[in-house]
């Protein structure tokens, strides 16, 4: 098993995991186990652009007019 030092932890926050671990009747050691764990064995959500598209497949998808690439390009000043 692999060892932490974790330096310069915040008073505050040091209390606030003292009172969780004896709420949870673990030591501080075992609360923050038990921390990283369920953090990190979150499943990773989705990006934006997936998260849009199931959306939007649940309702049949979207078409979109795609212009061609024989439109000319904007002039570089437009916007500017």
């Amino acid at each position: 098993m692999a060892s932490m030092t974790i330096r310069n932890l915040d008073e505050q926050l040091k209390a606030q995991l003292r009172m969780e671990a004896a709420k949870h009747g673990h030591s501080m050691e075992e609360e923050v186990r038990i921390i990283l764990r369920n953090a990190l064995n979150q499943p990773q959500q989705a990006g934006l652009g997936s998260r849009i598209q199931e959306r939007f497949a649940q309702v049949g998808g979207v078409e979109l007019n795609v212009p061609s690439r024989s439109d000319k390009p904007r002039d570089p000043e437009f916007g500017a």
